[in-house]
Order: C-alpha cells, then sequence, then structure tokens
C-alpha cells in the first residue's frame, strides 16, 4: 500500500499525465560557452540530484588509443584546481550526498545525489573539475589512475569466469575499425603506450561546456537554481566544436562459430546479432523479442531449457542498445552432462517459429506491459528522470521524449515482433561462441573454430 500512494504521488507532483501522455516538466536554457542546462522541479522530497552527461564514450576512441573515457571516469575524482585529491566525496558526504560516474560507448556520466539546501556545493565541484581538472592533473595521477584501471581490466576481465567473452564477441562482431570493436575498458596496451599528453589532449577535446549536459533535478527553485549555473558554469570558456562521430558501418557477413577454454565449471552458449541502433525502427521490437524468448520463467526458452528439458542451468535474451549499432543477445548455461551443441539446438527451434508464425498476442501484451511497469518505476526518483532527461536530450535533442519512447512499444503488435525476427536473426551473419571447462572443447556447439581471448 505504501509503494502504492507513493506511485500515484509520483504520478501527480512531478509528472503531468494528460489524456494518456506522460510528461515530465522541464526547463532547458543555454549557457553562451555552449553548455546545457536542463531543469526539472519536484518537490516530493528535500534533495536533489545534478546529473552530468558528457557526450563522450568508448565509441569516440581511436584504434591504439581506446581506454581514454573510462581513465578519465577515474581522474575526474582525483582533484581539480580547487579541490585537494580526495575532498570530492568528503565534502560531498559531509553534506548527506553521495555520487558516482559510469562509462559506455556513447557517453560518460556522473551525478550527485544530495539533500536540497546542498545543491550549490554539487554545482561548484562539477564545475571545477570540468573547468580546472588540468590545473591539478599530473603525470603522477594518470599513472596512479592507469595502474587502477589495469587491475580493474584483471579484476572484470581476464580474471573473472566467462569475463573475456566481451572482449571476444565486440571483436567478432564488429570490423577492427569500428569503436565498438574493443571494450569500454580499453586495451592493457593502449593503456600502457597512452602519454601524459595523449591523454590531455582527449580531455581538451571532448570534457567542454559545449559537449555536456547539466540536468538539476528535485527539491529546486527553477530560477535560483539557474542563477547558480551560471555563476559556477559561465566562465568556463567554450572547446572547440565537436565533429559528430563517423564510424564505419556496422556488418556482419557471415557466421562465425568460435570456443575457448576458461577456468569455469559449466559451459556456456553466447549467440549475437547486430540490430538497429538505439531508437531506430526494430528497435523495440528486438527488445520484446528478447523477452518473449527469455523474460521470466514462461518464456519461450526458459520453459524449454530449464524446465521441460533440464538441460539448461539458466537462460537470458537481451537488446544491447546503443546510438551506432546495437547488438541482439541470447546466453544459455548448460546443465552438467550436457553440451552446447543440445542447447543451440532448441534456441534456433525457438527463433525459427517466431520466424514463421506470429506470436500471440498475450505474449507480446504482458511483454511491453512489464516494459511499461519498469519503465514508469525507473522514474518514481528525481534521479532517474534526471538521468532520463539527458539521455533523451543526448541521443535525440528533446529532454522530454519519455512519451514518444513509450510509445515505441505500445504500438507494437504481433506480426511486428515476427517480422523483426525474420529480419534481423539470420542463421548466416551471427557470433556463436562457446565458453566450455578446460580440457572439455567437445561440449562446444558443433564446428566451433578455437579462439585466444
Amino acid at each position: 500500500m505504501k509503494r502504492l500512494l507513493l506511485f500515484i504521488m509520483f504520478l501527480w507532483a512531478p509528472l503531468a499525465a494528460q489524456q494518456g501522455t506522460l510528461k515530465v516538466p522541464y526547463t532547458r536554457f543555454v549557457l553562451p560557452n555552449g553548455l546545457t542546462v536542463i531543469l526539472h522541479e519536484d518537490h516530493s522530497i528535500p534533495r536533489v540530484t545534478v546529473n552530468v552527461w558528457y557526450h563522450v564514450g568508448s565509441g569516440r576512441e581511436l584504434p591504439g588509443r581506446t581506454g581514454f573515457a573510462h581513465l578519465f571516469e577515474h581522474i575526474m575524482f582525483e582533484g581539480s584546481g580547487n579541490v585537494p585529491e580526495g575532498k570530492f566525496d568528503e565534502w560531498l558526504e559531509a553534506a548527506g550526498g553521495d555520487n558516482n560516474g559510469s562509462t559506455n560507448t556513447d557517453r560518460t556520466n556522473y551525478y550527485e545525489n544530495l539533500p536540497g539546501n546542498a545543491l550549490e556545493l554539487a554545482l561548484f565541484l562539477e564545475s571545477d573539475r570540468l573547468g580546472y581538472l588540468l590545473n591539478a592533473m599530473s603525470p603522477e595521477k594518470v599513472d596512479g589512475q592507469r595502474d587502477v584501471v589495469k587491475n580493474e581490466r584483471r579484476q572484470r576481465y581476464e580474471n573473472q569466469p566467462y569475463g573475456m567473452v566481451w572482449i571476444v564477441m565486440s571483436r567478432s562482431l564488429y570490423s577492427p575499425e569500428h569503436p565498438y570493436s574493443w571494450p569500454t575498458i580499453g586495451s592493457m596496451e593502449d593503456l600502457s603506450a597512452a602519454s601524459y599528453d595523449d591523454v590531455v589532449h582527449f580531455f581538451k577535446t571532448y570534457y567542454v561546456p559545449n559537449n555536456a549536459s547539466i540536468v538539476i533535478a528535485g527539491d529546486i527553485d527553477p530560477a535560483s537554481a539557474k542563477l547558480m549555473a551560471e555563476k559556477w558554469f559561465m566562465e568556463i570558456p567554450a572547446g572547440n566544436p565537436v565533429p559528430p562521430a563517423d564510424p564505419p558501418a556496422a556488418a556482419l557477413t557471415e557466421e562465425k562459430r568460435l570456443m575457448f577454454e576458461d577456468r569455469v565449471q559449466l559451459p556456456r552458449l553466447y549467440m549475437a546479432w547486430l540490430t538497429p541502433p538505439l531508437f531506430a525502427p526494430g528497435d523495440a521490437e528486438m527488445d520484446v523479442l528478447a523477452n518473449v524468448l527469455a523474460g521470466g520463467k514462461n518464456s519461450r526458452l526458459y520453459k524449454r531449457l530449464v524446465y521441460d528439458m533440464q538441460i539448461a542451468q539458466d537462460v537470458s535474451a537481451f537488446q544491447s542498445s546503443a546510438s551506432l549499432s546495437s547488438s541482439f543477445w541470447i546466453i544459455a548455461t548448460a546443465r552438467a552432462g550436457h553440451t552446447l551443441a543440445e542447447i543451440e539446438s532448441v534456441i534456433m527451434e525457438e527463433i525459427e517459429r517466431v520466424k514463421a508464425e506470429t506470436p500471440a498476442g498475450r505474449e507480446v501484451e504482458r511483454v511491453v506491459n512489464q516494459y511499461e511497469a519498469g519503465f514508469l518505476d525507473g522514474l518514481e526518483t528525481a534521479g532517474g528522470k534526471a538521468d532520463q532527461l539527458n539521455n533523451y536530450y543526448t541521443r535525440t535533442g528533446n529532454p522530454d521524449y519519455f512519451n514518444e519512447d513509450l510509445s515505441r512499444y505500445k504500438a507494437l503488435e504481433p506480426r511486428d515482433i515476427q517480422a523483426a525476427a525474420v529480419t534481423f536473426l539470420p542463421r548466416g551473419a551471427r557470433v556463436v561462441l562457446s565458453v566450455v571447462p578446460q580440457g572439455q572443447k567437445e561440449l562446444a556447439a558443433q564446428g566451433s573454430k578455437e579462439v585466444k581471448p
């Protein structure tokens, strides 16, 4: 009941819902230096979120110069011109706030959640590392964070069971020149080879006001928040215009059947196809198809592989959407005593069944209803709305893209899902990777070629 009441308050206070549409009110302005500022007022609780997106991720890197965007995710917390090292977190925590950041192929983001009366502290901290990071950066600090990132790569990829899959799959799905062919964390060789001047050049190119946007959301007075934003960010000079990304086209024209041994207990099968970019026609359809196939215990693959046949330990599917290209994944772990050839056979049977027979209306309706519930659930907090406002602005130019986004799913019919499966899941253009326990190559899918991670 408490959650229901909170949800009702969420609908009536921070959101405007009229005639079946969803709208998150906002104010947007652009400073003379090109920084876009978006304000959203939400007085449901006395807290605010400051959410900054730099429009740069690993997708803006070049071959031989990878890992820079993620490296800066670490460097940005190491002090700036007027913030001594270690004080960024200390001052925020003393004010009752928390913060974090993340990097993906398309953007790097940073955010602070804190009491409303501490808003100016977050704006000062963010403006200082945007405008004055280089005043405190040094070759020694870069080397220190370079080592931290290398250790993170060892922990998350090289020493993690199945961890090298993401590196092998990325370079198999994309050509070496495509920026999605390398991991966000970069390669050990590139991290080692990067000079201090290389790192400084990357920062000066992409970490500039005209390549960033900031959302201030929550318990704010928009007029006061605007004055604060102008006070702290106005003096930072604009950088050179950032040219649009111009990568080679993403294309996969053959089936690649790969295998490697790992220190794992059970074999696992990975299948992936290239699919339409985020918000492009087909992207929402593939989201829904993933859930029809493996979204929950009543889904087709889960029911057959895990419940009925009991040959798989687990199975999942998802559409990994991104700005330049997306990919559709199916992942299944075999039970002891079963092979990945068995698993692949059943998965392909279900894919071919979707291609041949239109999914039932109730299947698609269930998935769309679940998506809508999750969509609204993600907007219950000012932080959730702030990140979506920034996401929509960065990717579409329209911060208030909530209704258009949700409508992509609500407009789908079963035949749309069938058409997407036919179009985007061909047998002859995919990557099939088997990861097997050491010394048990016979458990791999048929026709697999051994590769080195």
